[in-house]
């Protein structure tokens, strides 16, 4: 700001006839200038300090918001957004007009799947299916079959995600991962009916209300084990108002690949169950209606294998899969029966509680060849061994008219299309020969469709 002045003397110094009156007012307006520099100056100053001041304030208004606001988990829930399907199944089955269907020579489960034997046309159970990730730890799951008026849940179970190490555990109602097609909706089923094998052991499949704990190896071979603790209350056995498990469910499989197009799964099943009172029904010799129920010890072994063949690991155009699954039952405790006449000439007759034995088994065998994109075709072969039952130290079948010595057989032929990965339509023919002395032509039309996200199908 020196700068003016020594010019103006160094000026007035080289000019004589430089007035004094005008040098004075020349300083006079250097003196004002140098004054609003000040001024703007100090203005500057005192904006830039309200602006550091504001900034400093806003700083920790957010700090304090942010330490109000509400945790991560309450945002996580508002964004919950589950993967939802809903399949719609229904079908037309062309049977014989008979009041009552079974499986001679065996005490078996109540119920052979969605639709039973039911004729005409009819709508099978419709699936909801929920699943999702709950949090970095666990995942949940829920299957719920909606049929005339009435849901059921299905499946509703929870799992750990986190534990690492190839472990995981499930806990809620589940399908038991014992064999090959129990964990397997009927929507994923091959054929529109259940085999003789899956009928007389579970009725559609096993499920029960437990734990389960399961060991995925880390080996190149695939390979895991699992173990299942449940109330039981799936056939073969029953609820009973206990603390412990009154199931127990083991199973190991194995597997791999062979080349590029070839894959294989092998496994090996133990089921223990501990039916109390579970309900029987059939006729005796002289067709007199025999009511009764079963107590003691149920002992289950399941063997299983698939193989499965796509050119160069591409099903898309063809594939082939053959499954096949071997059973042994063994049963024994206590039969209580009790005629529907007293006077009937049954030992049943009256009431009748009596030491009951049964040594049975079977397996089925299914082939399904896509031979083109969507056109897949396949046979199934059922086939059952009454084998042993014993009743009162002798052959069940000279008192029960159900449990009588036969080996029951069924021949399933299908043809399905589908359209896309969300919808099927099957053709079906079966021969059964379930029941003893019957040979019946069965027809079914069936469709399937999925609505929304469902996840892959198992193995």
């Amino acid at each position: 700001m020196l700068r003016p002045t020594l010019f103006v003397a160094a000026f007035a110094a080289a000019s004589p006839v430089f007035a004094d009156t005008d040098l004075d007012a020349l300083r006079a307006e250097i003196r004002d200038l140098k004054a609003a520099y000040e001024t703007r100056i100090q203005a500057l100053e005192t904006r830039l300090q309200q602006a550091e001041t504001r900034t400093e304030t806003v700083a920790t208004q957010t700090a304090i918001q942010a330490q109000a606001a509400p945790e991560p988990q309450s945002r996580t829930r508002s964004s919950f957004n589950p993967d939802v399907s809903l399949i719609l199944q229904g079908r037309y089955a062309h049977l014989e007009d008979r009041g009552e269907r079974g499986i001679s020579g065996f005490m078996a489960a109540d119920g052979h799947g969605h639709g039973g034997g039911d004729r005409g046309f009819s709508v099978d159970g419709s699936e909801l299916v929920l699943s999702a990730s709950i949090d970095p730890y666990f995942r949940g799951y829920l299957n719920a079959v909606l049929a005339d008026g009435e849901v059921e849940v299905e499946e509703a179970w929870a799992q750990t995600t986190g534990l690492g190490q190839g472990v995981s555990i499930k806990g809620g109602r589940f399908k038991s991962g014992i064999g090959y097609q129990n964990e397997q909706h009927p929507h994923a089923w091959d054929f529109a009916t259940n085999n003789l094998v899956y009928e007389v052991l579970f009725g559609e499949g096993y499920a029960q209300d437990g734990v389960q704990f399961k060991w995925l190896a880390p080996t190149d071979t695939f390979l895991e084990f699992g173990a299942e603790l449940g109330n039981g209350s799936a056939f073969p056995g029953t609820r009973n108002d206990s603390n412990g498990a009154d199931s127990v469910t083991l199973f190991g499989h194995t597997g791999g690949d062979v080349g590029v197009s070839n894959s294989w799964r092998a496994g090996l099943s133990w089921l223990r169950a501990k039916p109390r009172g579970r309900e029987f029904e059939s006729h005796d010799i002289n067709e007199i209606e025999t009511a009764g129920d079963f107590s003691g010890k149920s002992r289950t072994w399941l063997a299983d294998f698939v193989w499965k063949w796509a050119p160069n690991g591409n099903p898309t155009q063809q594939n082939f899969k053959f499954a096949a699954e071997y059973f042994q039952r063994k049963e024994s405790g206590t039969l209580a029966c009790d005629d529907a006449d007293p006077a009937a000439p049954s030992l049943c007759a009256g009431g009748l509680a009596a030491p009951y034995l049964a040594d049975q088994s079977g397996f089925y065998a299914q082939a399904v060849y896509q031979f083109m994109p969507r056109w897949r075709a396949g046979y199934r072969y059922d086939q059952l061994f009454r084998d042993d039952v014993l009743f009162n130290g002798a052959d069940a079948g000279s008192v029960f008219e159900s449990l009588a010595d036969y080996d029951p057989k069924r021949h399933s032929l299908m043809l399905d299309y589908s359209p896309s990965e969300f919808s099927r339509l099957r053709l079906q023919y079966t021969l059964d020969k379930a029941m003893e002395g019957v040979d019946e032509n069965q027809f079914y039309v069936q469709y399937i469709y999925s609505l929304g996200s469902h996840g892959a199908h198992k193995f």
